[in-house]
C-alpha cells in the first residue's frame, strides 16, 4: 500500500480535532511544506483583508485560492503525501491556522 494510501485511511478514523492534529502535524514535517502552508495562509488573509476593505468580494475566493493552492504544491511537491483536506476539509481548514498560529507563536519551526 502506498504512503498516500495510508494517508487517507488513516484520516479517516478521527473523531475529535484533538485526536486529529498530531496526525495533522506528522504530514508536516518537510521544512518547505510548513512554510508554503504559511505564506498561502498569509496571502489568504491579505486577500480576505483586501476583500473586507475594498468590498471586492471575488478576493475572497482569490484568498481560499491562495491558501489552498500553496498548500497542495507544499504535499505534492515536497511532503510527498496527499493533503488531508480531501477526506477530513473541516479538520484540515482548522489545522492549518492551529498551525499558522503555532508558528507565530513559535511552537513549531519555521
Amino acid at each position: 500500500m502506498s504512503e498516500i494510501s495510508q494517508n487517507a485511511d488513516t484520516v479517516k478514523n478521527f473523531t475529535s480535532f484533538a485526536e486529529f492534529y498530531p496526525f495533522y502535524l506528522g504530514e508536516h514535517n518537510n521544512r518547505t511544506c510548513r512554510r508554503l502552508h504559511f505564506v498561502g495562509s498569509s496571502l489568504g488573509l491579505a486577500c480576505w483583508a483586501a476583500a473586507i476593505y475594498s468590498g471586492q468580494w471575488s478576493l475572497l475566493l482569490a484568498g481560499l485560492l491562495c491558501g489552498y493552492a500553496f498548500a497542495w504544491i507544499g504535499h505534492f511537491g515536497f511532503e510527498k503525501n496527499k493533503p488531508a483536506s480531501f477526506k477530513r476539509p473541516l479538520y484540515s481548514f482548522m489545522g492549518d491556522w492551529v498551525m499558522y498560529k503555532d508558528i507565530w507563536t513559535g511552537r513549531i519551526k519555521f
